[in-house]
């Protein structure tokens, strides 16, 4: 007999256990998580964790400041005062040559004041107050969020994990999910590994695997794949979390930067990346000339980082929208299915609210904030969700 569940959700990274720890809160009854690894094993253990609101796109400008206080209310939001996302406010510093970007940047901020955010241009002067390490000679605009910061994404995971077990759901680590069982156009329930699963609603928050829900709905998904590398490195003098997140848009690649929490920075970028075919055919070398070429934009923008040493590096798998930005909600045609697929970068930034607003969507409730801008039709219809930072992670 198969086992049956009122929501079963598949994935279990920021977004898929956000989820089951929301449903669990707003009383969706039995609900179960099925991970084909671990919590937090895939493409959430690869985030680097940046946590901001600052967006062109007003409708991720208002998912990242809600998100955003969801991580600053982390202990009181899950229940536990010892719960912790590891949260570390050291700001966030977004810089721009003259030209387009620089009005992004101008009106990106005009816009985080109108909805209550704190954020301001700032000066030279002040920007070297608060990150005397920079080369500011190219820039024309300076943005300045000082609520921003960075958080750990496999203690964020782990714990909406853990609230949504201890308040009674199945959370299954190592159930890989098959398929999905349909009466009709309806999900009724999955095929895993450990047999069928019956479900009154199924959410599907499987990131860069979302082309399997392709396959098994019949229902093409504007989305591809596409790998972004994090690298470390590090000076005599330590860099640390007193400096704020920086964001180049004068770099090529369109360059960030963040401490850790010993004495490296990790550099990253926020350009279209390099497609992929599957998430299980990544190859994980990254050419020593774009290594040069990226310590080169870090030396520009930070002098001392001219003889620095490069330490470690890392891959991480978007799963990438023609638009760069999620689809969230229902698939046209197929009932009892709500997704989440296309981060585009944004998923662990946006996951608590974007958990809360999945959860709502498959109990039928209203959501807080709407979900028709992140629509999966928008593509068809000619309305791509596009701010004015254009392609890549920026939106």
């Amino acid at each position: 007999m198969s086992k049956s569940y009122d929501v079963a959700v598949i994935g279990g990274g920021a977004i898929g256990t956000a989820v089951a720890f929301h449903l669990t809160r707003l009383g969706a009854g039995r609900v179960a998580l099925f991970e084909r690894q671990q919590i937090a094993g895939g493409t959430t253990a690869q985030s680097s964790g940046l946590l901001r609101a600052h967006y062109s796109v007003p409708a991720n400008m208002a998912l990242a400041k809600a998100s955003l206080e969801m991580f600053e209310g982390f202990g009181e939001m899950i229940g536990d005062e010892e719960a912790s996302a590891g949260f570390i406010r050291c700001g966030y510093m977004i810089v721009a040559p003259e030209g387009d970007s620089s009005q992004a940047v101008r009106g990106a901020i005009a816009h985080q004041a109108g909805i209550g955010i704190e954020a301001r241009l700032i000066d030279k002067a002040e920007a070297l107050e608060l990150h005397p390490w920079l080369n500011l000679d190219d820039i024309d605009a300076i943005g300045y969020e000082p609520g921003a910061g960075f958080a750990d994404p496999y203690l964020t995971a782990s714990w909406f994990a853990r609230a949504a077990r201890r308040a009674g759901a199945d959370i299954r680590q190592g159930v890989s999910v098959e398929g999905l069982l349909m009466d009709g156009n309806r999900v009724t329930g999955l095929k895993t590994s450990e047999g069928d699963v019956r479900a009154g609603a199924v959410v599907s928050a499987m990131n860069v695997w979302s082309h399997d829900l392709a396959r098994w709905s019949g229902v093409e998904l504007p989305m591809s794949i596409t790998r972004h590398d994090v690298l470390a490195f590090e000076v005599d003098e330590p860099y640390t979390p007193r400096f704020p997140i920086l964001k180049d848009l004068a770099s090529p690649s369109l360059l960030y930067t963040r401490s850790t929490s010993g004495s490296q920075i990790l550099v990253g970028t926020g350009d279209e990346g390099v497609e992929t075919d599957s998430p299980e055919t990544v190859d994980a070398d990254i050419p020593l000339d774009w290594i040069v070429e990226q310590g080169a934009a870090l030396a520009h923008r930070m002098p001392k980082f001219e003889e620095a040493r490069f330490v470690t590096s890392w891959s991480g798998l978007y799963d990438t929208t023609p638009d760069w930005n999620p689809v969230l909600g229902p698939l046209p045609g197929i009932e009892g299915l709500t997704v989440a697929f296309g981060l585009s970068g944004h998923g662990f930034k946006l996951s608590p609210m974007i958990g809360r607003l999945l959860a709502q969507a498959a109990l039928g409730l209203p959501t807080d904030q709407p979900l028709e801008p992140y629509r999966f039709t928008r593509f068809a219809e000619g309305q791509p969700l596009r701010g004015t930072y254009g392609a890549g992670a920026v939106s």
